[in-house]
């Protein structure tokens, strides 16, 4: 009798706790009683349980406390990260930093669209190769065949810099949430075949006609008869940047990207064709910069073990207090990419040590138990963070970040504009520029892009701070932070609390980076790597 009591009980529970579930459902509304998706009612579309979208190349994150800042004690250290327990929402970080293909695979499809319009902004993603130069070593090979040869392609892109990595981000998302369309049966394929050029009048003709857009007319030589040039033409860069490139935020504000016959448009509750919206769990959030203690909690990868408390006082991403590994099968070899001392920068013949004189391949030596390759030396890696010393002692309590301007879409006479690369143009005002807030630091908010009477200055005279004043602030609003050590630095910098700056539209032969995303609603339940 006391068992069937039991069980009476049991079920009774699971009810009732069933019932308190269903109050909170998408058929009815828990504080007016009307039913959603009903003509009757305003036919309001609920929607709920949309998940994240597992973002290819990326390993989900699930975020936590954790401290943050030095581990040891270097006296001639910068004094820039004091200890402090903060707290990061779940995100996805790139298993692997962006290699030269990733770059060059950007780079291909920024020739094929906007190659012959306007090169000059092909030219603006380029890499800068020359960063391989030293003055007193011998690395011409490099610059030569770093970037573009085959044997290099899972290396790790160098010579970009954070704005570069910044549109690359951009460019990421726009083309994975276009495919996702594509595949999805809401929009077809981009007719890249239509800036092939053509030397057909009457397709000019009809294609101006049917776009309400120009093409372009140029000259060339006449493959017949080489005294005599053909005219060609190619749809002008206007319409390419408005019509043909496809943007997120372009297709959610403004985008008219219809389906053709045959596609499977979205409907509202009323039967009408619609766009697709966030809200309908195909777009991908947007590929980002990691934020600094983002990418410092990625690297320590803080898991917790069966006794629910996790290691505090990690030196490096991996487990243990060495650079070189101490289990019995590989014990003795190193485990990330950096120099061991003066001159050594990969061991001796017939012994080489981490095996790779300059970068190595992105997927070299084991990962950190995130899963995350080469958190540590290769590379350093640049992060969205707007460096300032005092960080550490001024940012929020969870997901910490100094480099906020909160922007808006750009509206002229009630349309929205578009940049040069086809996306929707942003704006701000000063007081939305809070990069600068709580600085600590009133000298570097001084402009120093004044004009000067630069007269016999000779070569000085690009300077855009005044050279005669040693006391102007060179850490600016566009000064930003890189982290994680690389194949030129000594063992200090592998750990992940280290940070250093460098200008935002400048480069290094050590600086690489990888794109991060963040989570929608629920924090992701992650295990360790195996």
């Amino acid at each position: 009798m006391k068992t069937l009591k039991r069980i009476a009980f049991a079920v009774l529970v699971l009810v009732l706790s069933g019932c308190a579930q269903k109050d909170l459902n998408t058929k009815v509304s828990n504080t007016t009683g009307w039913n959603y998706f009903d003509e009757r009612t305003t036919n309001f579309e609920a929607l709920a349980g949309v998940g994240n979208v597992n973002p290819v190349g990326m390993v989900p994150i699930q975020g936590g406390t954790f401290t943050t800042g030095e581990v040891d004690e270097f006296i001639t250290a910068d004094r820039n990260n004091p200890h402090r327990s903060v707290t990061v929402s779940s995100f996805y970080m790139d298993k692997y930093e962006v290699t030269n293909l990733n770059w060059r695979e950007y780079l291909h499809w920024m020739q094929i669209v906007y190659g012959p319009c306007a090169p000059e902004l092909v030219t603006a993603v380029l890499p800068d190769t020359t960063v391989w130069r030293e003055e007193m070593a011998y690395n011409e090979p490099y610059l030569e065949n770093y970037f573009r040869h085959p044997a290099f392609s899972f290396y790790p892109v160098v010579g970009v810099s954070w704005k570069q990595a910044m549109d690359y981000c951009q460019w990421r998302t726009d083309r994975v949430n276009e495919l996702a369309l594509i595949q999805a049966g809401i929009i077809s394929y981009p007719a890249f075949s239509e800036l092939v050029p053509t030397d057909d009048q009457a397709y000019k003709d009809e294609w101006e006609t049917m776009t309400g857009y120009t093409m372009d007319e140029y000259e060339v030589v006449n493959p017949e008869d080489p005294t005599t040039t053909i005219s060609m033409y190619r749809p002008s860069y206007e319409y390419i940047r408005d019509k043909f490139v496809f943007n997120t935020e372009k297709y959610l504000l403004v985008g008219d990207y219809q389906p053709e016959s045959g596609k499977h448009p979205k409907l509202d509750s009323y039967g009408s064709e619609r766009k697709v919206n966030r809200a309908d769990g195909i777009l991908v959030v947007g590929y980002r910069l990691p934020t600094e203690a983002e990418w410092e909690f990625a690297a320590y990868a803080p898991v917790a073990g069966e006794d629910g408390l996790t290691i505090e006082g990690k030196v490096y991403p991996w487990s243990g207090y060495h650079p070189r590994n101490l289990t019995k099968k590989q014990q003795g070899q190193l485990q990330a990419n950096f120099v061991r001392g003066r001159g050594d920068m990969m061991g001796v013949s017939g012994s080489l040590n981490d095996r790779y004189v300059i970068t190595a391949p992105v997927d070299a030596f084991m990962p950190n138990d995130f899963g995350l390759y080469n958190m540590a030396g290769n590379v350093n890696e640049w992060v969205m963070d707007v460096y300032r010393e005092t960080t550490n002692q001024e940012t929020s309590e969870y997901n910490s970040f100094r480099g906020n301007i909160f922007t808006r879409a750009k509206l002229v006479d009630g349309a929205y504009q578009v940049d040069s690369l086809g996306r929707i143009e942003v704006e701000w005002t000063s007081k939305d520029d809070v990069r600068d807030f709580k600085d600590g630091d009133l000298a570097s908010r001084i402009p120093t892009d004044y004009p000067l009477d630069t007269t016999g200055l000779g070569e000085l005279a690009t300077v855009k701070f005044d050279p005669t004043d040693i006391l102007a602030p060179r850490i600016s609003k566009d000064t930003r932070v890189y982290k994680g050590g690389s194949w030129h630095d000594r063992i200090y910098w592998l750990n992940p609390s280290t940070r250093r700056y460098l200008d935002q539209d400048k480069s290094s032969s050590t600086i690489g980076f990888r794109c991060a995303m963040s989570t929608i609603g629920d924090q992701i339940p992650t295990e360790p790597a195996e």
